[in-house]
């Protein structure tokens, strides 16, 4: 079995500790600061999600950057840097170019950017061996919807569901997918998308979901995958199933019929927890594939540059 696999099974114990971890961690936004948060690849996903919830939370505006975009003309409060190994040359550079009171969160104690920022966030519980990222990049968004004030319980509950549901679509006989999102998941979208090109090699796109009607349903095709989180522009379904895909998304049937959770007004499964069934989606086609999900070709577990 690949590392990978366990981390994605070990997800939902992982976000009740970092749950646990956001009511007595220093150094995360307070609210009404103004806050940028900056990572890369997995990271600046996590970014753009955590933003749009922040926001939509009243806590204050927030921006979310590549790390080797961040705009230096603009001045905020804190700068919170997403980064699994703390050692990836872009986020260490703007750590140390800046004087902006900074929060690394990390999952290994002893790396760099801990010792850069002015507070570090320590997730050693949720660090990996697998390359690809699954449980660290969820169990940062975990902390920080937690500090944000949401309920990471029933979250937790539905990513237990998550690990071990059938999946809504074969592996095997999906040729491409487009992941879709509105607000704090297009973030989510983005990442399930780099999941399976890097697990899996496979074409694999993300939009946010209002504006995939403006070209790229173009590719939309029988055996292939539109793969929705959270709300869902109305129409867009029967837009996809006019085309010969397959439609993906939690509050339909399909493959989720099977886990009997949205009879009698149940809601659908938290877009997170379905981003653990993209996640092993993403491992099940590397596995058809005879693919190695650690080891993804072209790719190290940090991007250290001379």
């Amino acid at each position: 079995m690949a590392y990978v696999d366990g981390e994605i099974a070990s997800q939902p114990d992982c976000w009740r500790q970092a749950a646990d971890l956001a009511g007595r961690s220093g150094g995360l936004p307070r609210p009404g600061e103004r806050v940028a948060v900056v990572g890369c690849g997995t990271s600046w996903f996590m970014a753009m999600a955590y933003a749009a919830l922040r926001e939509r939370a009243g806590h204050g505006e927030t921006d979310a950057f590549q790390a080797s975009e961040f705009l230096t003309t603009r001045r905020y409060d804190r700068v919170v840097a997403i980064t699994r190994s703390g050692t990836t040359t872009e986020v260490i550079d703007l750590l140390g170019a800046i004087d902006t009171p900074t929060t690394a969160i990390v999952g290994d104690p002893a790396a760099p950017a801990v010792h850069l920022a002015s507070d570090a966030v320590l997730l050693p519980f949720a660090d990996e061996r697998s390359v690809v990222q699954t449980r660290f990049a969820t169990s940062v968004l975990a902390l920080l919807r937690a500090h944000l004030g949401e309920d990471l319980g029933p979250i937790a509950v539905d990513a237990e569901v998550a690990v071990r549901a059938p999946l809504p679509v074969d592996p095997t006989t999906t040729e491409q997918a487009t992941f879709l999102g509105r607000g704090w998941t297009v973030g989510l979208a983005q990442e399930a998308a780099l999941k399976c090109r890097e697990a899996a090699t496979l074409w694999a796109e993300a939009y946010p979901a209002m504006d995939y009607r403006h070209g790229p349903i173009s590719i939309a095709a029988v055996g292939r995958v539109v793969w929705a989180f959270g709300d869902v522009p109305e129409g867009l379904a029967e837009d996809v199933a006019a085309t010969g895909a397959s439609f993906v998304h939690g509050s339909l049937g399909g493959g989720y019929s099977a886990l009997g959770r949205w009879g009698g007004g149940r809601k659908p499964l938290d877009p997170m927890a379905d981003l653990i069934l993209a996640q092993r989606f993403a491992v099940a086609i590397a596995a058809s594939r005879g693919l190695d999900p650690d080891a993804p070709r072209h790719l190290t577990r940090s991007v250290v540059l001379a």
